[in-house]
């Protein structure tokens, strides 16, 4: 019965989002206890303590440090669907820092550098993240970096990873680029 009322979840899931959830329905098929466990990663990254373009970001950055097909899609469509403009998402995908707003550019940088594991560029955007928003605000964006990367790596272990596609905002094709293919900027 657990497993019904999963399925029709992410029956639900896809249909809103457009999404093809087959990673899912493999982890619930091999084990109801675990989906449910790994069911509850999408709260972590959902802080409300640092503003939604920082922690959009963040995600954003991690989710094209692993893959640049769906799953960077999903994660633009849901910041989109928290408020997020589309031209901060453009300006996200596509690297341009001026243009996506300083709010939004702490928590690109700062999440750039954190995977470059760049500490000379980590360490003060981490105390400027700190400054504004504390360490809830830190949590968050950490948090949502981190659980954006979780999705694609586990889809491409159970042999669902796709190769790069488009990417849509608000309807149009937005460019993007891997944030690791170039170095940090200061």
């Amino acid at each position: 019965m657990l497993k019904a009322i999963f399925r029709r979840q992410i029956d639900a899931f896809e249909r809103d989002f457009n999404y093809d959830a087959g990673y899912m329905r493999d982890l619930l098929d091999a084990s109801s206890w675990k989906f449910l466990r790994f069911s509850v990663v999408p709260a972590l990254g959902r802080g409300k303590s640092a503003p939604a373009e920082a922690v959009a970001a963040a995600g954003i950055v991690g989710t094209l440090a692993e893959d640049c097909g769906p799953c960077t899609q999903i994660g633009v469509d849901i910041a989109a669907r928290g408020g997020i403009k589309p031209q901060i998402l453009r300006a996200i995908l596509a690297g341009d820092l001026a243009a996506m707003g300083e709010t939004a550019a702490l928590g690109y940088r700062f999440a750039k550098a954190v995977l470059a594991r760049d500490l000379e560029e980590a360490d003060p955007l981490r105390d400027q993240i700190l400054t504004r928003w504390g360490k809830a605000g830190l949590v968050d964006i950490s948090l949502a970096l981190t659980t954006a990367r979780m999705y694609p790596t586990l889809k491409y272990g159970l042999g669902h990873g796709k190769a790069c596609s488009r990417v849509l905002v608000a309807g149009e094709t937005a460019p993007f680029h891997k944030p690791l293919a170039e170095p940090v900027a200061a």
